[in-house]
């Protein structure tokens, strides 16, 4: 009797939980990529369920991760309070955090300053490395580009304190921003694959296609949708592909977009590749996405910040460092920034 009703607390705990961590889904008519109740990805795309996600868990080998503080780095400089010019300067904060700065604007990428990436304090992947960014020294921000909803993308406190210093317009994938609007974030513009809202009289910013998922709870997987972006600039274009595993659209964004001019690519949480393979790219396949959509240079992201896979710390960079070649694919230490005129 003892063990029936503690198992049927520990029950009702788990789905409350469930409950309160799960986002509002998108409602809205179907497309190709849309039931009517969830998201979908394109044709190749091999999804991995709970008996797949059991085995993974239960067979770990994660590499190595060393912590650093605030004392084993120095952060960057504080970036120009704007560029008034078409020139792009882009300096990396961490992870998939990006500050752009072209054309008189401020955009910043899946923006997460948080200690650990989880909807809890206490528990989950935690922050190895501080932001190469002050969050103090972030100029005024006129846009945040939010490309899904999981927590090392969708950082719920950074965003909220952005908010209230910033007030910028949040860009998200479609039913992304319902949960931003319950959260007080009210300012959102929510795209599909392939549609464009302007951010200036010069400037366009367009959500792309992506190879992912979305959830943050047990009752919402892939009731919002997840997204690349493309800001459309006179001196060229700028992609951040976001989350993704590799498939045959990368082309299509390049023809779409041409001429990109600087491209944002993750080369991290990539192992094992029997696992991770649908939705995280490795190395190898991020300098394929260079090609694909023809940029004339890329950056890597999404490596040396947070544990979310088994790859180690180095793994991304030795891994990238030997089939990168001579194509125009670099990787900038947190803080780093890269001026392109």
């Amino acid at each position: 009797m003892v063990i029936a009703i503690v198992l049927g607390v520990f029950i009702l705990f788990v789905v409350g939980v469930g409950l309160w961590t799960s986002a509002p889904g998108y409602k809205g008519e179907q497309s190709d990529h849309f039931t009517g109740t969830k998201f979908i990805n394109g044709p190749g795309y091999e999804e991995q369920g709970f008996t797949q996600l059991l085995k993974w868990v239960t067979n770990r080998k994660p590499g190595e991760w060393a912590e650093l503080t605030e004392e084993d780095i120095t952060y960057g400089e504080q970036p120009a309070k704007r560029i008034l010019d078409s020139t792009q300067v882009i300096t990396y904060v961490n992870h998939s955090t990006f500050l752009i700065q072209t054309d008189g604007l401020n955009i910043i990428t899946d923006p997460v300053y948080s200690k650990r990436v989880s909807p809890f304090s206490f528990a989950g992947p935690k922050r190895m490395r501080p932001p190469g960014i002050c969050f103090e020294d972030l100029p005024d921000l006129d846009f945040v580009l939010i490309s899904h909803n999981h927590y090392d993308h969708l950082d719920i406190a950074t965003l909220k304190r952005i908010k209230e210093v910033h007030d910028p317009t949040f860009i998200t994938p479609l039913g992304v921003d319902l949960y931003l609007n319950k959260q007080g974030i009210s300012k959102t513009i929510s795209l599909d694959w392939w549609e464009e809202t302007p951010a200036s009289d010069s400037v366009q910013i367009a959500a792309v296609e992506a190879q992912h998922f979305s959830s943050r709870g047990m009752f919402d997987r892939d009731k919002t949708l997840w997204a690349g972006f493309v800001i459309k600039s006179p001196n060229g274009n700028i992609y951040f592909a976001g989350d993704t595993g590799y498939n045959s659209f990368f082309s299509e964004i390049g023809e779409r977009y041409a001429p990109i001019k600087t491209s944002l690519i993750p080369i991290g949480a990539y192992i094992p590749r029997w696992f991770m393979s649908p939705v995280h790219v490795d190395p190898a396949q991020a300098v394929q996405i260079h090609k694909d959509v023809q940029s004339e240079l890329s950056i890597g992201m999404h490596f040396g910040t947070f544990p979310l896979a088994d790859d180690g710390k180095d793994d991304p960079i030795n891994d990238f460092n030997d089939v990168v070649g001579k194509e125009n694919f670099i990787l900038l230490k947190e803080g780093e920034r890269l001026v392109r005129e």
